[in-house]
Parts: structure tokens; sequence; C-alpha cells
């Protein structure tokens, strides 16, 4: 199961970066609301607990399923790279009464029995009615979730667009895809983006838009539905820095006791994750992570397992008591 893009020639020339203040908004929604774990976030998730509670996002949560499809006029891909908050907002008023019902019906049907419930019966009121309801809501939790830490959001956001950029320049696509993350296959013009959904297109000279997110923090997104341009969602490189405790924390003695880049590895290991993963989650090469882990292993702190075709590495007991007496003494 895989979705695959073929490129045209003239593909590979419309290939271009983008943030969506929108799409980050939903993707903390769903940290916030969902039944995974926050992974990175859980310094962030602790400091908007008490404002989440205020909020009634029971309507966007069931349009986020674990696995499944959401309805992509809630985050559509952004036209330029700078755009703001009010004009993905705008964007998203402006979808066509016909085209949010389609959408959230898709949603809906993704999880058994959805439709039958209060929430869900609400969604599938009078479109116009509804998509007001949804703005509201999102608005709110952009005020209330995202927009307090959008500046440190938008800097990881900004230098990840600027490294990959770079990368573009000076080697065009198979130097940028070939570490843009771990989940993606480059070959022969074609981009495949492994495990998921079984879906396949040939891109007629549409080009596609490279959207980086700190907050869709575990997997990549492929947009493929028209009328949008065809869109990829990845985690942003560099992602283990995002909430770097400050110093005196527990975090920053366990740091002094083993080394800042050790602790950040062991403290944000908390999923098995490959070498290649925790190389993109933390900005680092591929060589260094592999060194910090083999003296994190040696102390007993992580331990290798095989995942298919790659090591993943998970934290020990004794690893995780570290951590999280580090994480819990600040």
């Amino acid at each position: 199961m895989a979705v695959t893009l073929r490129f045209s020639p003239a593909d590979l020339r419309r290939c271009r970066f983008a943030v969506s203040p929108a799409l980050e908004t939903l993707a903390a929604i769903r940290v916030a609301t969902g039944e995974q774990g926050p992974g990175h976030h859980q310094r962030w998730l602790d400091s908007v607990r008490p404002a989440l509670n205020t909020l009634d996002l029971r309507p966007i949560t069931l349009l986020q399923p674990r696995r499944g499809y959401t309805p992509d006029f809630l985050s559509p891909p952004p036209t330029g790279p700078l755009a703001t908050f009010d004009e993905d907002l705008a964007r998203i008023a402006a979808t066509p009464p016909e085209q949010v019902r389609a959408e959230i019906v898709r949603s809906l049907q993704e999880s058994p029995g959805a439709s039958d419930g209060e929430t869900g019966r609400l969604l599938l009121g009078e479109p116009a009615g509804v998509l007001a309801l949804l703005i509201r809501l999102v608005r709110e939790a952009w005020h209330t979730l995202v927009e307090p830490v959008w500046p440190r959001v938008r800097n990881l956001l900004d230098a990840d667009v600027g490294f990959q950029s770079r990368r573009l320049a000076e080697g065009g696509l198979d130097r940028l895809f070939a570490e843009l993350h771990p989940m993606l296959r480059w070959h022969d013009n074609v981009l495949t983006r492994e495990f998921g959904d079984d879906d396949r297109r040939d891109l007629h000279g549409e080009g596609l838009v490279l959207v980086p997110s700190a907050f869709k923090w575990d997997e990549v997104v492929i947009v493929v539905d028209p009328p949008w341009q065809p869109t990829a969602v990845y985690p942003v490189r560099g992602l283990g820095t995002l909430w770097q405790p400050q110093r005196g924390t527990g975090d920053a003695a366990l740091a002094r006791l083993i080394g800042r880049t050790r602790a950040a590895l062991l403290t944000g290991l908390t999923e098995p994750a490959s070498t290649s993963a925790l190389a993109h989650r933390h900005a680092l090469a591929g060589g260094t992570v592999s060194e910090h882990l083999s003296v994190l292993r040696d102390a007993g702190f992580v331990v290798g397992e095989r995942h298919r075709h790659e090591i993943r590495y998970r934290r020990t007991d004794l690893g995780h008591a570290v951590a999280e007496r580090g994480h819990g003494a600040g």
C-alpha cells in the first residue's frame, strides 16, 4: 500500500514550498484531542490544557479520524509561501456548499456510526451553517492553541523551508527527496509515500506543493484529490528542538550529565523510531545519531529492535525512568 506521484518534465519545475497556519491549527487539534500520544508536543499540550477544556471541538474531532479521510476544505493547500491565518480562513469560507457536504459525508463514512450521533447529524445539516460553525471553531482553536506559540513554530517552519530550498537548488529533486522524510522514496521521477492509502496520480504540469508541519509530526500526508494542487505535508525537520527546555529544568540537568544531544534523543524517544527518523526530527546527520544511540545503548538507556526493513530504537525501563525523571524535575 502506497501513494505514488509520477512527475512529468513540467512538474519537475513546479515544486514549491508553503506554510499553512490553518493546517497547523487542524493538526494541533488532532494532537490535543486524539487518542494517540502527543509525541514531542507534551510540553505544549501541558501548557494549553486549561484553555483547551473551554473549547468544544467535537465537530472537528469527528472529522479527523485517526486513520481515514479528513475534509480537504478545512486546510486547503496554501497558494503562497507566506499565507496568514486570516487568508487561510478566507479560502475555507469560500468553499462551495456542495463540496462542504460531499467532503463531510466522505469523512463521516470513515467512522462507523459517526453519522448517527448528535455531532454527526449536526455536521450533516445545512452546509452554509455547518461551514460557519467549523470556521468559528477553527478560529477559536487558532487563538487558543496555536497563535500564542506561532512565532516559535513559524521560525522552525521557515528554517525548514530555507534548508530544503537550498538542497533543491543544489541538487534538484534527487537531492531534496533523498532525505526529506523517511516515509518518502524518489526514483525515476516517481515520488512514493510508503504505507497507508493505495493511490496513484500522474501529474500533468500541476507540480507539487511541499508543506512542512510541526503538529502533523507522525506521518506524511499526500493530497491528490481535485480541485487542489497535489500537496505533500511532511513533519518539519528539527521538530525535536521545538520545545527544548530552558536552563534550570530537569531536562537541562540531564543534558549536563549525558550531553545535550543525547538528552534530547532520549527524552524525545516517546515511541520507537529509526535512525533516519530521529535524524530528521532533530536536524542531525544520520551518522551523528548512530554514534549517540550507540552510547545510549551501551549505557542501557535504549535498545534497537528490527521492524521490517529497519532497526527502531526504544527506551528501556532504565531509559524511561531517567527521561521521565528529568522531565518531571523541571
